[in-house]
């Protein structure tokens, strides 16, 4: 086990499956105090379990960041428990519903916007507020690469609220960069998580079309967006402000 994260206190949203839950492990791999939070305590639970088996320190908390006291609660409760906020991960997303544009819902769009676009801005700012009181700290928020081109048909809701999330994470980052906060995305392209499977679709299937679909013939491991995460949020990552960290296999070289 590396120690680059010990000492540092870590908050992981939607860290109770998928790309989340690898991240938090990361994070307690490499000795940091991580903090899951997510709206269902099972998976969390799940979560805090591998973390504990390995060895790490964590805590899950429940929450749902769309409500502002919750996003509160959350940032206080890891202050409180771990003794501060060194890196927050805003990771709590969901997909939504897929059809053409003009089939859209409009209270399935509206959830979508509020869980991964409100919902990070919120996150960001109760986490921002406290860092930059306590002496900085490193927040990632994890986006897409749909947000930039067009992969999965009938996405409309999901790809428009990326896109938002990675132009709020600049503005943000612009906003608070005299302030010892530094903040980036990293932007997925497929990877092997349940959110990345069709409906139907076995194992087989799902390799075939990544193989048609990606040019480096795979779906991205879940390790490699988490070890993106970490570089972002390290000491190494000094320089590097409103970036956003595209890992799509090549699909938009």
């Amino acid at each position: 086990m590396t120690t680059r994260f010990a000492d540092k206190s870590v908050l992981v949203t939607g860290g109770g499956s998928g790309i989340g839950r690898g991240i938090a492990l990361a994070f307690a791999q490499e000795g940091a105090r991580v903090a899951v939070a997510g709206r269902s305590a099972g998976p969390l639970a799940e979560t805090v379990e591998l973390i504990e088996r390995a060895g790490g320190k964590t805590v899950a908390l429940t929450g749902d960041v769309t409500d502002g006291q919750d996003a509160a609660r959350l940032v206080w409760e890891t202050v409180e428990l771990f003794g501060g906020l060194d890196v927050a991960v805003n990771n709590a997303g969901v997909l939504g519903a897929l059809g053409p544009v003009a089939e859209i819902d409009e209270t399935d769009f509206r959830r979508v916007f509020e869980v991964n676009v409100t919902g990070t801005l919120l996150a960001m700012k109760h986490q921002i507020g406290h860092m930059r009181a306590h002496g900085g700290g490193a927040i990632v928020n994890v986006s897409s690469s749909l947000g930039f081109h067009k992969r999965i048909e009938g996405a409309a809701a999901y790809a428009a609220s990326k896109a938002a999330v990675t132009a709020l994470t600049r503005a943000a980052a612009r906003d608070h960069i005299g302030e010892g906060v530094r903040i980036n995305t990293v932007s997925p392209g497929p990877v092997d998580t349940r959110m990345s499977s069709r409906p139907g679709e076995d194992a087989e299937a799902k390799t075939a079309r990544m193989k048609d679909e990606v040019p480096l013939g795979r779906a991205g491991a879940v390790a490699e967006v988490a070890a993106a995460v970490l570089y972002l949020a390290s000491p190494e990552a000094g320089f590097t402000v409103g970036t956003d960290l595209v890992l799509d296999g090549g699909i938009t070289a």
